[in-house]
């Protein structure tokens, strides 16, 4: 296999019919259990494709086959594939390119795909197999190293490895928000593999009343290269003092590892190794309250921070309670609401006459605009703010503006462009902080304007645009011009 540059780009853009060798064996889904079964015994295969149509409608596994035996009772001759396969298929069409298929496996976690062509009739199937054989740097690979990890020394140098792969992966034109779930995806992968090998190799676990949170981007599920730490714990109100001391040892430790690994400690220590952002059911819930119902400047930051909490590790009952309490205490303070939408539209986007971007004149960032600053912070407070009002209490700012959508928060052209705004805004900081990488920088979130193609600069335009659209409904939803100031 060629080992350059050129062919580890090349190899995301190669298309899913040149990479695909297996070919789809399958089966109606009205044929009997057992004939399927001679069926995978004549083929050497744990499962068949099932298909309609000529399109793929499911899946038989063998495992399938083994709980029906198990249940079935004597008469399986009875039952036909229809009554056992599981549903939904996932597939790739074979011209799409060999990244996108690669994304989809490591998303759902799976080692398989249908592949279809245009008129999603089933042509083959798509192995891991077919992709490790070819590639070695991609994720799936990554993935699978990073779980065979026998030390955190290991992980540190897979970690090391994630950033070529990104790149690669952006030269083939991977777009944003499958860079972002894959990100997110790996930095899951690597928080779970130190917490197995702290529980194997040291014997430092977490008490089983607790679970460990990711908060900020990383509770959504969207993080740019390099992310910060943001983390908490929450443990039950009748803990003991032992298991309360081993919640401090794990997050203590955790974070240690993390920051070795190559994921920075958060500079505002907002991380559960830090006492303040480790409490009980009942101390949380006493917490949020308070920042809920006094939402002056601190409380809204410490709430904002906190908002998108989601368990990597531990106990979900807690965090379920925890997201049911958060729902309705905002629901009894409706005053709430519009407190937090007034500090999200003090950030509107810097375009001045005639679409002109406007640059800061002072600081570090002068000439640039600041990503972070000038739209991605309103469009992601935004949608967190709107989807905790209409109780959607987990996902990415994408998912939120298409569940709002659907609610019909939001109709669905201003769904689709806002979700495009982001996409970009996202896109323009993950270029930045790649090449500040790669230059041995830290990561920024600033760009200059002037330095960007033209296309570029009209794309960026539009995305400011589109968010100074979005805070003209969150300042109309909230009626904050008839609120005093």
């Amino acid at each position: 296999m060629p080992d350059s540059n050129f062919y580890e780009e090349s190899f995301f853009f190669q298309k899913v019919d040149s990479v695909c060798r297996t070919p789809a064996v399958t089966c109606p889904a009205d044929i009997s259990v057992i004939a399927a079964a001679r069926l995978m015994r004549e083929q050497n295969l744990a499962g068949l494709v099932v298909v309609g149509d000529g399109a793929p409608i499911g899946i038989l596994s063998v495992r399938d086959l083994r709980d029906l035996i198990a249940t079935g009772g004597d008469n399986l001759s009875a039952y036909q594939v229809s009554d056992i396969m599981h549903t939904g298929v996932i597939s790739v069409r074979s011209q799409a390119y060999v990244f996108e298929a690669i994304f989809k496996m490591a998303r759902n976690n799976i080692h398989r795909l249908a592949v279809v062509n245009e008129e999603q009739a089933l042509v083959g199937v798509l192995n891991a197999t077919d992709l490790l054989s070819q590639q070695t740097r991609s994720p799936l690979y990554l993935t699978q190293e990073m779980e065979a990890a026998e030390s955190i020394e290991e992980l540190q140098g897979i970690n090391s490895r994630i950033l070529e792969m990104v790149r690669s992966a952006m030269s083939a034109g991977a777009d944003t928000r499958s860079l972002v779930h894959l990100i997110a995806h790996f930095n899951d992968g690597f928080t779970q593999r130190i917490i197995t090998l702290m529980e194997r190799r040291e014997g430092i676990t977490l008490p089983a009343n607790a679970a460990y949170l990711a908060l900020g981007s990383e509770g959504r599920g969207e993080q740019t290269l390099r992310t910060d730490q943001d983390s908490a714990m929450i443990y039950a109100d009748d803990i003991s003092p032992a298991e309360l001391e081993a919640c401090a040892r794990f997050a203590d430790r955790l974070v240690e590892a993390l920051e070795f690994v190559g994921i920075p400690r958060c500079p505002g220590n907002t991380m559960a190794s830090n006492p303040q952002w480790r409490h009980s059911l009942s101390g949380w819930q006493s917490l949020l309250e308070q920042w809920i119902n006094v939402p002056n400047g601190e409380n809204m930051v410490n709430f904002g921070m906190f908002q998108d909490f989601r368990t990597i590790h531990g106990e979900l009952s807690l965090e379920s309670a925890l997201h049911e309490f958060v729902f309705a205490t905002t629901q009894r303070n409706k005053l709430f609401f519009p407190c937090v939408a007034k500090n999200i539209v003090r950030f509107p986007a810097p375009l001045g006459m005639f679409g002109r971007i406007k640059v800061e004149r002072v600081g570090a960032n002068r000439g640039k605009v600041d990503l972070k600053k000038a739209g991605i912070f309103a469009i992601t407070e935004g949608a967190s703010l709107l989807a905790l009002e209409n109780n959607v209490d987990k996902g990415t700012t994408w998912d939120k503006l298409e569940k709002l959508g659907q609610k019909g928060v939001l109709s669905s052209g201003d769904c689709e462009k806002f979700c495009n705004a982001f996409s970009r805004l996202v896109n323009f900081r993950l270029q930045r902080q790649l090449s500040d990488l790669v230059a041995g920088k830290k990561p920024g979130n600033a760009i200059d304007p002037l330095r960007l193609p033209e296309k570029s600069q009209k794309q960026l335009r539009e995305a400011l645009r589109s968010v100074n659209q979005f805070l003209r409904i969150i300042r109309d939803h909230y009626r904050l011009d008839f609120i005093s100031r």
